[in-house]
């Protein structure tokens, strides 16, 4: 009997400020209620999928890659991965250091397939670890760890940055990659980041509601004209922070279909534009 393809169940994204784990109690109690009313939300939808896999989106703040290496994309095969990677950043995150589990099969199929679709990402067989990129929302997201990760690194933090249109198209493709093995038959695309904020500005803790709010319209819309006219200028006015909103195109681009926003709240406590939100697949 021949085994079934897989295919991507369900996308969701989020937001991941070390002040939504670390320090939560800062924000207003009726925002940071709606936040985590979200993040449950999302849990529960994640476990109902009951999925194989989870594709794992996310910038990384030099935790592993440094200005003297930056792909736009990464792709990593391990079986396991540590974070946060110091027990002092568990301590700042107040999240518990531990192994996340890893499908190095589904990994190595992705990256091959991306080289087969005229993508070139990063090959990262060993040795990542994670920040509050993927600790953060998988806290909530995931609080055992018991889904298998394919973490995938996009370059938010530092230009030149890919373009939207073609953190987009990585996204397309990893459904193409999906849908091309049978090793996972059941995956979840989960792409964390974002909103607008500030990293290590003057303007930090500030928030530009205003792009936020648009940025979520165009989202919720599922109109891809408008969620891809974005210039790296015009992300620029939302902060630096912002511009990891590409984590959230590459999961728009798993499923292409509209999202709903399931909370934004603008925190200045957690110093960003924070958002929880889950595809309408």
């Amino acid at each position: 009997m021949a085994q079934t393809t897989g295919r991507v169940v369900g996308a969701f994204t989020a937001s991941h400020s070390p002040g939504i784990t670390g320090w939560p109690e800062r924000a207003e109690p009726a925002k940071r209620a709606a936040v985590e009313s979200a993040f449950a939300e999302a849990r529960s939808r994640i476990d109902a999928l009951a999925p194989d896999a989870v594709v794992a989106v996310s910038v990384e703040h030099f935790t592993n890659f440094h200005l003297g290496n930056l792909p736009a994309f990464a792709v990593a095969t391990s079986d396991s991965y540590l974070g946060p990677v110091t027990k002092e950043m568990g301590e700042f995150l107040n999240v518990a250091q531990h192994q996340y589990p890893g499908h190095s099969r589904l990994g190595r199929h992705m990256y091959e397939f991306a080289l087969e679709s005229d993508f070139d990402p990063a090959l990262v067989e060993g040795g990542l670890e994670f920040d509050e990129n993927f600790c953060v929302p998988f806290k909530h997201l995931d609080p055992e760890s018991k889904y298998p990760l394919v973490p995938i690194i996009v370059n938010g933090v530092n230009p030149p940055w890919p373009t939207v249109r073609r953190c987009h198209d990585f996204g397309r493709m990893i459904r193409r990659a999906v849908e091309a093995q049978t090793e996972a038959q059941r995956v979840v695309v989960i792409g964390t980041g974002g909103l607008s904020h500030w990293v290590g500005l003057p303007e930090s803790g500030q928030i530009n509601t205003e792009f936020d709010r648009d940025f979520i319209g165009r989202f919720e819309s599922g109109d891809e004209s408008r969620l891809l006219s974005y210039t790296a200028e015009e992300i620029d006015a939302a902060g630096n922070g912002a511009h990891e909103i590409r984590t959230w195109l590459v999961a728009a681009g798993s499923v292409q279909v509209p999202f709903d926003v399931l909370a934004y709240e603008p925190v200045p406590e957690w110093l960003t534009g924070t958002a929880v939100a889950a595809a309408r697949v």
